[in-house]
């Protein structure tokens, strides 16, 4: 019932976030601690929450459930198809604050922003 009247009853006690449920607190404290307690055995990359690794371990084992209509690509989720996608409609959502170029992909922009961060770290 907490979910419908937003009551959001567990506080974090770092940040003072409010959530509905203990577990998810619990979840968020990771991110505070940096508490990882999924590992992969694979690559002993460690998750803060098991659907993550669960989603990780897909590209260890080559799952690609989600196809893109457009080409011969697949991806391990639906997220990563809608970020292919983009490429194809040649939409670019992702913006940089400081100069306007725009990107398709979250990461590219990224990547871009840490340019102008090292560029004024050399002028300084």
């Amino acid at each position: 019932m907490r979910t419908h009247t937003g009551e959001k009853s567990h506080i974090c006690d770092i940040c003072h976030k409010g959530f509905n449920g203990s577990s998810t607190l619990i979840v968020h404290r990771r991110s505070h601690t940096g508490e990882r307690p999924y590992v992969c055995s694979v690559c002993n990359k460690g998750f803060a929450q098991s659907s993550c690794l669960a989603v990780h371990m897909k590209r260890h084992n080559g799952e690609k459930n989600f196809s893109c209509g457009s080409c011969d690509k697949s991806f391990v989720t639906n997220a990563d198809l809608k970020e292919h996608l983009l490429t194809h409609t040649g939409e670019k959502p992702f913006t940089c604050n400081i100069c306007d170029k725009k990107y398709s992909r979250a990461n590219d922009l990224n990547r871009h922003s840490k340019t102008h961060t090292f560029k004024g770290m050399e002028e300084s």
